[in-house]
């Protein structure tokens, strides 16, 4: 089976990115904090990165997020974000990562206890957040 020439490896590179975009845990809570603010509101960082999960302290935090996370985000899309102030904002394909984040957060009593164990996130998380 090949992919269609107009445009079936395009389709199959957004879905590859969108997941490496979603595979570590600070951008995902960049993504789940946009999605939980209104759409034009720009969030504070690090404070929109960090979760229960993390061990690091915000200085550590903010340079993986200047040097790795945010660029990683901002080249797919899903946000821009600015170094004065320290701050992101929903991009303009921020639905393609909100989607996935979104059916997982919907469907977390669902999620396989293997994937759950030593979680401090998901077991508590209601649907307003990460209260």
């Amino acid at each position: 089976m090949s992919l269609d020439p107009e445009g079936g490896i395009e389709w199959a590179e957004r879905w590859d990115r969108m997941f490496h975009a979603l595979s570590a845990e600070p951008r995902r809570a960049i993504v789940i904090s946009l999605s939980e603010a209104p759409a034009e509101r720009r969030l504070p960082l690090p404070d929109a990165a960090e979760t229960p999960n993390q061990a690091m302290d915000s200085e550590t935090l903010s340079n993986q997020l200047r040097h790795h996370h945010l660029p990683l985000l901002a080249d797919a899309g899903y946000v821009r974000w600015s170094s004065e102030p320290f701050c992101v904002q929903r991009g303009p394909a921020f639905d393609e990562a909100a989607f996935i984040t979104e059916k997982v957060l919907e469907s977390v009593e669902e999620i396989p206890q293997s994937l759950l164990d030593n979680c401090r996130v998901l077991p508590d998380l209601s649907r307003d957040g990460w209260d």
